[in-house]
């Protein structure tokens, strides 16, 4: 068999296994894989520097499959390489409890980089991927020892293209100049619902030049020499990521369906596939069919990995030994180990009461304590980086003094707003502009790469924007940390626009993701603690705009309370009348509430609850602790919708809440109107308890 029959057999074998599990499962999508399988090939078994008996090797090249609907392209190279993705996986595809599920996830089957199937979100992780590279090179790399240097792959679609977060993302990759981002684009005209050519006619390629990405265009994929060839050259491109625009045929092969709409995401049914399998000259059965000679030669993947891995291994050794500190703080970030002692010197809050009868005092917003215990965990963890989107003054999450992330080259003449410490790969603030939605897929993207911890910041109110990639980072547990300021009405003359009002319920509703919004900043550091040590899963931090009371905690629980999600801050002496329940901005207002009672003989529980989903995860019995199941009359306060509350303040309880938009007015103007106020925190207690209408 010549080298390029060879060749041939292996790329239809990535087609048949796809075509074959499609048509099992009775579900999925043929196209892609039948026209992309050369893109794979080439770069599975030319170009990827992987290791398949060790998939999280540090230094392997990662490849992400943006058009994650293609799935089946993707296992089929995983189990032809000889990754633990076993035949019957293959055939088990889109089942229950299967390791091949639909579209590509974070954990399944091993060599799937990140999480992917809503188009654009890929696109994102790379670039987050690409740039976790860059900087941990920047940071550890030494002459005469390069000991992270890697290539972040991508096979992105028409789909990927059209969305927002692409362009986003795109814009700022030119931006940094990741020259060792190459994405391959299978640019076969049709997405699901027809042609192309109804929605989609712009010159892509020359949308990414102007971005500042290299861009080829190859004819045809089944021209294996040019895939290759434009790939290298890719590579040469140090300065520039990198686009190769390769035309493809949809559904290539199957001879009623190629090039049309229905081959994306339908399978070929069984005579198609026959037909398709006559086409190529393959079996039509059985099913599953794997040349030997096919499947040897994707097996030399092994080998070679192997090789690769201990070639790197030993410039590890060498640079170990004359760089024994930053090889051991290299592998400390690598490991996710916090280093000893980085919780030791956070700043804390005096309440500096001046006697104050509400118990709090020294108002300080959460977003100003936010930053302050930011800054002194940056000093500490060096894994830790990240930025916001546009917004560092207003979110106060500049890294002071620690550099910003740009190409060491970027021009800067009369450009304000850097933070100092120089600007290089090896800066730990990232500007990712006006592109929240980008910011948040490539946050996960920085997560994924290992070695760096990311946090990115805006107003809460945009986290509509950040969603869908807030979501992945959940479903894939990946430890981004969200920094949301002005997390109320409470911002005041911004208005309606600017308050967020129903983002708390559509943050809490979203599996596997911390929301934390602490109620004076001594909280505020216990929940950067809390997000800096949670590892599998995102966490989303709730600060405020305006000042807020320093609880007295001499009088009260002490803040470390909201490790528990929920914890009882103020007891009333013997058993509670009612328990006031409160977040955030709000927590002095019940603390407040608590104090007016007791002047009419009422006892009151106040219960602090930043975080629901760590106060559900605690045993029943700590929960009734706090929630006394003998208690009924309950109130919580929140300037939030008041979705979800009745959990907690059961059927007999109240929620002053917000069911409405906010306005534009000064916030303590806003707070009157529409009932934040001790006065009214009294009132709705009083009226929940049936007495003590005087004081």
């Amino acid at each position: 068999m010549t080298p390029a029959d060879l060749d041939q057999l292996c790329v239809n074998t990535i087609r048949m296994l796809s075509i074959d599990a499609v048509q099992k499962a009775n579900s999925g999508h043929p196209g892609l894989p039948l026209g992309a399988a050369p893109i794979g090939y080439v770069l599975y078994t030319r170009i990827l520097r992987h290791n398949p008996t060790d998939p999280k090797w540090i230094n392997r090249d990662r490849f992400v499959l943006s058009a994650g609907h293609g799935s089946m392209l993707l296992y089929a190279l995983l189990h032809l390489t000889g990754y633990d993705l076993p035949l019957s996986e293959i055939q088990n595809f889109r089942q229950w409890g299967s390791r091949t599920p639909g579209h590509p996830e974070v954990g399944l089957a091993p060599g799937v980089e990140t999480t992917t199937g809503p188009l654009g979100q890929g696109f994102g992780n790379g670039i987050g991927l690409a740039l976790a590279e860059a900087h941990l090179a920047a940071r550890y790399n030494r002459p005469g020892h390069t000991i992270i240097d890697h290539y972040t792959y991508g096979i992105v679609s028409d789909g990927d293209l059209m969305e927002g977060i692409a362009s986003e993302a795109a814009s700022l990759a030119g931006h940094w100049r990741l020259g060792k981002l190459i994405y391959l684009y299978d640019d076969n005209r049709i997405s699901l619902a027809g042609s192309t050519n109804i929605t989609f006619t712009e010159d892509a390629g020359q949308r990414f030049e102007a971005y500042g990405w290299h861009v080829q265009r190859i004819a045809d994929d089944n021209d294996l020499a040019a895939i290759e060839s434009a790939i290298r050259a890719a590579q040469a491109e140090t300065d520039r990521p990198s686009l190769i625009r390769v035309r493809s045929i949809i559904g290539y092969g199957s001879p009623n369906k190629q090039n049309t709409f229905e081959v994306h995401g339908s399978p070929l049914g069984p005579d198609e596939v026959k037909l398709t399998k006559q086409f190529f000259n393959w079996p039509t059965d059985p099913p599953f069919h794997i040349p030997g000679e096919a499947l040897e030669h994707f097996r030399t993947a092994i080998e070679r990995g192997q090789a690769e891995q201990a070639r790197w291994q030993a410039r590890w050794d060498g640079y170990a030994r004359e760089y024994p500190d930053l090889a051991a703080e290299l592998k400390q970030v690598l490991s996710g180990e916090l280093p000893a002692g980085w919780d030791a010197n956070l700043p804390t809050f005096s309440p500096d009461t001046r006697g104050d009868a509400t118990r709090a005092g020294k108002p300080i917003a959460t977003r100003v304590a936010a930053g302050q215990v930011l800054n002194a965990i940056a000093a500490k963890v060096p894994a830790l980086i990240g930025g916001s989107a546009d917004l560092n003054p207003s979110t106060n999450t500049a890294l002071k003094g620690m550099g910003d992330f740009m190409h060491p080259d970027t021009p800067l003449d009369g450009a304000q707003g850097l933070v100092g410490g120089g600007v290089s790969y090896a800066g730990r603030n990232i500007a990712f502009g006006v592109r929240e939605h980008a910011m948040a897929g490539i946050a996960s993207g920085i997560a994924l790469h290992g070695g760096v911890l990311p946090f990115v910041a805006t107003f809460l109110q945009f986290a509509d924007y950040m969603r869908p990639a807030i979501r992945l980072a959940a479903l894939m547990e990946q430890h981004v940390i969200y920094v949301f300021t002005h997390d109320s009405v409470f911002l005041g003359e911004d208005g309606p626009t600017h308050q967020a009002v129903e983002h708390f319920a559509a943050l809490r509703a979203i599996p596997n993701l911390l929301f934390i919004r602490p109620g004076d900043p001594n909280e505020t550091a216990v929940a950067w603690k809390v997000a800096i040590e949670h590892t599998h899963g995102p966490v989303a931090l709730a600060l405020t705009r305006q000042a807020v009371p320093t609880l007295d905690r001499s009088r009260m629980a002490p803040a470390d309370g909201l490790r528990r999600g929920g914890y009882v801050l103020i007891d009333a002496d013997g058993q509670p009348d009612v328990i006031l329940i409160g977040t955030g901005s709000e927590l002095h207002l019940v603390v407040g509430a608590a104090d007016e009672l007791a002047k009419r003989g009422v006892k009151a529980r106040v219960v602090s609850l930043p975080c629901w989903e760590l106060f559900d995860a605690q045993p029943q019995e700590y929960r009734d602790s706090v929630l006394l199941p003998t208690v009924h009359k309950r109130l919580a306060v929140e300037a939030g919708v008041s979705q979800g509350w009745h959990k907690y303040v059961t059927e007999r309880g109240d929620v002053i809440g917000l069911e409405r938009f906010g306005a534009s007015a000064p916030y303590k103007v806003i707070a009157e109107k529409l009932g934040f106020t001790v006065q009214n925190v009294v009132d709705r207690a009083v009226k929940l308890l049936g007495c003590c209408t005087t004081a």
